[in-house]
């Protein structure tokens, strides 16, 4: 929107940013009331708000990262795309592990972002998982996608568990 400031008239240009800012007042109070409905119901069932205490107990994972229809963690990181498979036919072409690009974008970038907020954290098991392996030599992203496996394998552990997350620090 403030790049075509100088390619345009500016009565022009005032116009369109005033509707542009409309247009985001009525996005944002959108969100906002989607996100107080959804907080509403689960404030309002026992079992869906135990559950959000226990995720956020976890380095990484805010309110917008959840989960529902799963019950296996291997399960939700192959439909999450954090799973690297192998690519092999016959003998003759083999490639290394990748993940699927078959996988939910939304979710995989949440859980993404909640891997890259650990690696920018002071301390934690988890920053130290991170640089622990980029000293040993590994890819930056193969790491950050590691790390994306262990947050999903605490959520269903917290859940599964009933318990808060306590990290285990040596």
């Amino acid at each position: 929107m403030y790049d075509q400031k100088d390619f345009m008239p500016a009565a022009l240009y005032r116009k369109k940013t005033k509707r542009m800012k409309g247009l985001i007042q009525e996005l944002q109070a959108a969100i906002d009331a989607i996100t107080a409905e959804m907080e509403k119901i689960i404030g309002s069932t026992e079992v869906l708000a135990r559950q959000m205490e226990l995720l956020m107990s976890i380095d990484g994972v805010g309110k917008v990262v959840a989960f529902s229809r799963f019950d296996n963690p291997r399960k939700f990181c192959c439909h999450a795309g954090v799973a690297p498979f192998s690519y092999t036919s016959g003998s003759s072409q083999h490639s290394k592990n990748k993940v699927s690009h078959r996988a939910n974008k939304n979710i995989k970038k949440l859980l993404h972002m909640a891997a890259v907020s650990v690696t920018h954290r002071k301390e934690g098991e988890l920053k130290a998982y991170y640089m622990r392996k980029v000293e040993e030599g590994k890819n930056k992203m193969s790491v950050i996608n590691a790390l994306r496996a262990k947050i999903v394998a605490r959520m269903f552990a917290v859940i599964k568990r009933n318990e808060f997350y306590t990290p285990i620090y040596s």
